[in-house]
């Protein structure tokens, strides 16, 4: 077993005991391995350890390699997620390319997205961008205007709204990343009333993966702690 593949196992291990710890039911957490920055080879190892979900941030860097994958092993059944910001003149590429996209806090970019996704793919799957903590150097739309834009993407019929992330401030104690998470949840929970298809809240990284797991995520996003750190002289 390689370096990769224990680090997988090793988290894997510990989203099912934190699973266990605050009675959510099994396999409901998903692991999002985010491969940004990481060449191709790293993301096949992690496939051998049964990880299917990555992550990517950079447009270029991210399409690049869904075209490889798609080229070389189409047989590898693999769910792109672009969790970065999106400029407008990028959008075409995030909505021919990937499965999820987690970072919507914008309704021309919805609306291109939905205009952009090819009619022989699958409906974009896609979270609004929340800003929980209130911080104006954060992305993400503000809590009062959520519900709008998911007015909004619900009436979009090549996009499914399945949900909510943010990326809280970063903070050490529990307390406070449990009540930030929270917050995300309470708003999942009153948009799973009006839609049904949002069932998903994007949370939580490895400084504070507990306290989203205990909060409510069904996705935590982890990257260095199953690839090591990033170069980010190559980012695009």
């Amino acid at each position: 077993m390689t370096h990769i593949q224990q680090n997988i196992h090793r988290i894997t291990t510990q989203i099912t005991q934190l699973e266990q710890k605050f009675a959510r039911q099994q396999g409901e957490v998903q692991l999002l391995a985010v491969s940004k920055t990481k060449p191709i080879e790293m993301i096949l190892d992690a496939y051998q350890a049964d990880q299917r979900s990555f992550g990517e941030n950079y447009v270029q860097e991210g399409v690049s390699k869904v075209v490889w994958f798609n080229a070389h092993h189409p047989e590898m059944t693999i769910d792109w997620h672009f969790i970065g910001p999106i400029q407008s003149n990028k959008t075409r590429q995030v909505a021919e390319h990937f499965d999820w996209v987690h970072t919507i806090d914008r309704s021309k970019t919805a609306q291109r997205l939905n205009d952009q996704r090819p009619a022989d793919m699958a409906p974009l799957q896609v979270l609004i961008q929340v800003n929980t903590s209130d911080e104006e150097s954060k992305s993400g739309v503000m809590k009062e205007e959520v519900f709008e834009l998911a007015q909004l993407i619900s009436s979009l019929p090549n996009l499914t709204l399945r949900g909510v992330m943010s990326i809280p401030a970063n903070v050490n104690d529990y307390a406070s990343q449990l009540q930030a998470f929270q917050a995300l949840q309470q708003i999942k929970a009153q948009l799973a009333d009006k839609y049904p298809s949002v069932d998903t809240l994007s949370m939580g990284m490895s400084g504070d993966m507990e306290a989203a797991i205990e909060a409510g995520s069904t996705i935590v996003r982890i990257g260095t702690a199953i690839f090591g750190a990033r170069d980010y002289a190559n980012k695009q």
